[in-house]
């Protein structure tokens, strides 16, 4: 599950924030003063960073100056609708930058192009024991080298780039067999079946009955 952090002093809009990202299945916490926002950044994890401007102890821009080097995303959050403070914040390497009061929707979808633009130029990830190497093309579980077909490493890299999302056949076919594909969907559901064996993922890589599948970051 990806994490993402909070930075708001206002409660009530931190704890909207909050119930909006839960919804949408995203792990989160809040710092609502800014002197402590750094630590909490750099110890933290965190997956993205939404962050508003004006805060108590250091402001917004304050803070991005001291956690740059750790490459974590950044959406800023604020009241202006000054045109330099925008400008200020993504010449810092902002990602994005929302003015309040925007829709929870909005945000969401803003968010949701940060990860995934971010998960594209990722080269290695780890779910549980397994790790993946997409610049090797290698896939391990534990200590173990585990061989995948091309189309399976694919399926695997799709997955966990999508957690706990929803997945269909069609959208599967779409993204590792090409828009241009004459097959049916039985060639998803068998790559999917393969994997699940090959990388013991059974009660994980779920089936969705008349949709698709759905790899879970966590057990219920």
């Amino acid at each position: 599950m990806q994490k993402i952090l909070i930075v708001e002093d206002d409660e009530g809009i931190s704890r909207m924030l909050e119930a909006t990202l839960q919804m949408a299945k995203y792990q989160c916490g809040i710092c609502r003063d800014g002197s402590f926002a750094p630590e909490e950044i750099r110890e933290g994890r965190y997956d993205l960073v939404l962050l508003d401007v004006m805060l108590p102890g250091l402001d917004g821009f304050q803070i991005m100056e001291q956690v740059q080097e750790l490459d974590t995303p950044v959406i800023f959050l604020t009241a202006k609708e000054n045109v330099m403070d925008k400008v200020k914040g993504l010449r810092m390497g902002a990602e994005d930058y929302i003015t309040k009061p925007f829709e929870p929707m909005e945000l969401l979808a803003r968010i949701e192009v940060v990860l995934r633009r971010r998960n594209k130029g990722r080269t290695k990830f780890v779910y549980e024991d397994i790790q993946v190497d997409l610049e090797r093309h290698q896939v391990r579980k534990g200590d173990q080298e585990v061989a995948l077909t091309p189309k399976e490493f694919d399926v695997l890299v799709f997955f966990l780039q999508h957690q706990d999302i929803a997945v269909t056949r069609e959208q599967l076919l779409a993204s590792v067999w090409g828009y241009e594909f004459e097959g049916e969907s039985r060639t998803v559901d068998i790559h999917v079946q393969q994997l699940r064996r090959k990388m013991q993922l059974q009660g994980k890589l779920v089936t969705i009955p008349k949709l698709g599948y759905r790899l879970e970051s966590r057990q219920p």
